[in-house]
């Protein structure tokens, strides 16, 4: 993936481990999946990475560390949410507007996920099927991650924050635009 490396910023109303970092990238494969890759850099032994489990749908992942990315067609109010954790447990949900979840949308298809953890850090990859992305030629996106401290505290990381509390579906979170070639 050819992309630009962002810095995610923390949510000063929860403040992280001290000497932690998180960087992500975002680009379109030939193929129209969405490819993502979260890097967590510096204070590692400070988290709580949840253990490998089988690679399947599991609500509930961002109450621990987990990657996050929030689609939507350029401009619009719907969107789609994907929760990544580093177990390789997965999730995607449909908003039609603002934290308005559509209970009957059914995934068509499972997002792909690698982990690779070093003694510094830990990387997360994820590739998107097209099939689970908004049908547009220009999308934009929140990248964001809930990081869990071996205390139990949780930091809230995103590219953009856009209010007071914690708020991952925030419209003001949608920064990072992508286009289909």
């Amino acid at each position: 993936m050819t992309a630009t490396t962002l810095l995610l910023l923390a949510h000063p109303a929860a403040p992280p481990p001290s000497g932690l970092t998180i960087s992500a990238q975002a680009g379109i494969a030939p193929t129209g999946d969405l490819e993502l890759c979260f890097d967590l850099a510096g204070a590692i032994d400070a988290l709580r990475i949840p253990p490998l489990a089988a690679p399947e749908a599991c609500d509930g992942l961002w109450q621990h560390t987990c990657c996050e990315a929030f689609i939507r067609e350029r401009g619009s109010s719907a969107y789609r949410e994907f929760n990544f954790s580093p177990s390789r447990q997965w999730a995607a949900y449909n908003f039609p507007d603002y934290r308005q979840r559509d209970p009957d949308w059914q995934p068509p298809a499972a997002p792909e996920i690698r982990v690779t953890r070093t003694a510094t850090g830990l990387r997360l990859d994820a590739r998107v099927p097209a099939a689970l992305l908004p049908p547009a030629p220009a999308w934009q996106l929140g990248l964001s991650l809930v990081a869990e401290a071996t205390t139990g505290d949780l930091s809230y990381w995103a590219l953009a924050h856009g209010s007071e509390r914690p708020d991952f579906h925030h419209p003001a979170s949608f920064v990072l635009d992508l286009s289909r070639s």
